[in-house]
């Protein structure tokens, strides 16, 4: 696995693989791997004869309170792993490398309506800084597919709409969450988490279970619901940022008449933010 900083040198290396009629995939990443980001390689390297994997921590998408500073930044152990998984090539720029004029004047991308509410409504501008740093990877890049990690719904919706809305010839893949023997969703943050609250953490995952055994079993009662997985949740010690049934496919309210819904979940355990989600098809078999 080669190792690449420039554009200059992942669109030679990109360009030499195409010309040997070799497929191309992309894993974006903002490091600290852990097997999810393996498995996203993984899947990568099925559907393609060339895997690039970035590894970027893009200020764009931090709010100014935001964990910026203290993002791991762990390249070696990362090169390892993403070798492991089957990773050709690895673009690692810097931000100089990414945004030369400065971002205060970058162009920005912003997908409205699915970048509103939940995450976007804690996180403002962290969709916006998302879609424009993916958007400027896709052209670097210009792979024929991309996999992405389904434990980020929204921004797997946000990619989605992007990719659809802004006509790029990108297949987009979304990869099954990665999880803990208890349930905890892998996560670069899990890391912040204390003993005590890694033990507590996977209440989290058990919350969205119990709600989808519910609806599952008719029940579609969704404020009632909601109210009894934030207790539940408040109740181990975790402050919930929001709990919310929504429609897999555009992520609007669901109504009782959906059949495709996801139950989205962020919640504070310390001063780390836990997300997750489970998508629940009641046509499925």
């Amino acid at each position: 696995m080669n190792t690449v900083k420039t554009v200059l040198e992942v669109r030679a290396a990109v360009a030499r693989a195409r010309g040997e009629g070799k497929r191309i995939a992309f894993v974006p990443t903002m490091g600290n791997l852990h097997s999810g980001h393996a498995a996203l390689v993984t899947k990568a390297a099925q559907r393609a004869d060339f895997v690039v994997a970035s590894i970027f921590v893009n200020p764009l998408q931090f709010g100014p309170s935001e964990d910026l500073d203290k993002y791991p930044r762990t390249l070696a152990a990362d090169q390892e792993k993403l070798l492991e998984a089957g990773c050709h090539l690895l673009f690692a720029p810097n931000v100089e490398e990414m945004y030369p004029d400065g971002m205060g004047v970058q162009t920005r991308v912003s997908v409205p309506q699915l970048s509103e509410g939940l995450c976007g409504a804690s996180r403002p501008g962290h969709f916006e800084g998302v879609a424009t740093v993916v958007s400027k990877l896709f052209n670097m890049v210009q792979p024929d597919l991309a996999v992405f990690g389904q434990k980020d719904f929204q921004q797997l919706a946000v990619i989605r709409a992007m990719v659809r809305d802004l006509n790029m010839p990108i297949q987009i893949i979304g990869e099954p969450t990665v999880r803990a023997e208890d349930g905890l969703a892998l996560s670069s943050r899990n890391g912040y988490l204390n003993a005590e609250q890694r033990a507590t953490a996977p209440v989290v995952y058990r919350t969205l279970s119990q709600l989808a055994d519910a609806i599952r079993q008719g029940r579609r009662d969704y404020p009632a619901l909601i109210a009894e997985g934030q207790q539940a949740l408040i109740s181990a010690g975790l402050k919930p940022d929001y709990l919310e049934v929504r429609q897999a496919l555009n992520l609007r309210t669901a109504t009782d008449a959906d059949r495709d819904l996801v139950i989205l979940v962020a919640a504070y355990l310390g001063n780390t933010r836990l997300i997750d989600n489970l998508h629940l098809n009641l046509d499925a078999n």
